[in-house]
């Protein structure tokens, strides 16, 4: 416990340095736009302030030994994403401000509610039913809603929302819970066929299962973005949790099956495709949204035009799908790898926790959240830079969207849970030290 107090005050420390990076990225893209500094910096730099403290609050009284790194980097993301946003779009900033204080009570809420990570372990049926709840729910008749050629939006009144970022994080606790349970059984070759040993095949199936979900979801709502995440995220976690570098073999050729039959059959994907392989085929149409990433990248050089300084207005979905390349146009090659860095050390961190926990429950939890992260950054950020088809995933904490926003803060809660329970003795691991206290005053 007494390294609590010191891990508190460097977050707290790190916390007002991501406000004066914050600030002054705002009042630099205030200068470029307009010639001035914003007029509503002071409250900028107040709520961005105000919100991050109430984190830290929260982190001192309901999870005092947990890594300091998390939530500064989460908030310097999140800042970042805010002022290319307002930068773009006055209304999608107010909305966005909206849901970071939306974001900041779920992450309040997550520690407060979940007082030990194991504890989520003993609901898996109950997170399995949801997340897959979740995934089916765009499908419903008169609630699911097809915007830009994929159905991944559920209407409820003037509520829209993207059920597939809740969906992650439950079907995440549902795998590592079930993982733990069954990891025995998928590591060891148990059925004789000849004079060898090899896995029986009803332990494959639920790698079979998972492959056929994911492609069932990629079939029935056009997703190839959160239809490669969920599926990299069972797979990941097989791998982790029995050591058998096969199934990563295995999963790849399934995937790689999944999607040549899929973009057999589907139009949007392979339209997905053709632009990627050579978006200028079609400049005006397909590969337009393409295109203009590139040039904003490339105009971006090696530290960027300057923020507010560039004509970011022209490329379609700016503050969502191609924010990144926006950032790269106006801070350049440096400023979107420190984005990246940032992105890396959440991961890592996230890693680091895994590999700290004794538990095998919360080593895959941690493990599994962390890979959300990473395979998510990795899906938009090598779609706009035309590594692998362009798909409608967002960049964590820093594209515009209240649903990925909230659960976001949701997962980093929990992940800071779990980092708590790992860094808190238990009362078993005080008793030699009481013994050798006794023996030195003896």
């Amino acid at each position: 416990m007494t390294r609590a107090p010191a891990r508190r005050r460097t977050e707290l420390g790190l916390i007002f340095l991501v406000v004066i990076l914050t600030g002054g990225l705002y009042a630099l893209a205030g200068f470029g736009k307009a010639g001035d500094l914003p007029a509503d910096m002071g409250p900028f730099l107040g709520i961005i302030f105000a919100l991050l403290l109430v984190g830290h609050v929260a982190m001192r009284r309901l999870a005092p030994n947990a890594d300091p790194i998390l939530l500064p980097t989460a908030g310097l993301l999140n800042g970042i994403g805010y002022v290319f946003i307002a930068r773009l779009s006055t209304h999608e900033a107010r909305l966005q401000a909206v849901w970071t204080a939306v974001g900041m009570a779920a992450f309040v809420a997550t520690l407060a509610l979940v007082r030990r990570a194991r504890d989520l372990e003993r609901y898996r049926y109950t997170f399995a039913f949801l997340g897959i709840g979740l995934l089916l729910l765009p499908l419903v008749p008169g609630v699911g809603e097809n915007i830009n050629g994929a159905r991944l939006w559920v209407h409820l009144g003037s509520l829209n929302f993207q059920p597939g970022e809740i969906a992650k994080l439950a079907l995440a606790v549902f795998f590592s819970s079930a993982l733990v349970e069954r990891a025995d059984l998928l590591s060891k070759a148990t059925r004789r066929v000849g004079r060898f040993l090899v896995l029986d095949p009803r332990y494959l199936a639920p790698i079979l299962a998972a492959w056929g979900l994911s492609l069932v979801i990629f079939l029935a709502e056009n997703d190839l973005g959160s239809s490669f995440l969920f599926f990299a995220l069972f797979i990941g976690l097989l791998w982790v949790s029995t050591g058998r570098t096969y199934y990563l073999g295995l999963g790849a050729g399934l995937f790689a099956i999944g999607s040549y039959l899929a973009l057999n059959v589907i139009g949007h994907a392979q339209s997905r495709v053709q632009a990627w392989l050579n978006p200028w085929a079609h400049p005006s149409t397909s590969g337009y949204q393409i295109i203009q990433g590139e040039f904003a990248i490339a105009a971006g050089g090696l530290f960027g035009e300057g923020p507010g300084q560039s004509n970011a207005s022209h490329i379609p979905e700016a503050s969502t799908d191609l924010i990144f390349a926006v950032i790269a146009d106006e801070l350049g090659l440096m400023g979107a790898a420190a984005m990246l860095f940032a992105y890396l050390l959440m991961v890592g961190t996230g890693l680091r926790i895994a590999v700290r926990c004794e538990r095998q429950f919360e080593k895959l939890l941690a493990t599994g959240l962390s890979l959300i992260l990473g395979v998510q950054t990795f899906v938009i950020v090598g779609g706009v830079t035309r590594l692998i088809p362009l798909t409608g995933v967002t960049l964590p904490f820093v594209s515009y969207g209240g649903s990925s926003l909230v659960a976001n803060y949701i997962l980093l809660a929990v992940l800071l849970r779990i980092s708590h329970d790992t860094e808190t003795p238990r009362p078993t691991d005080q008793i030699p030290e009481l013994y050798g206290t006794g023996a030195a005053s003896l």
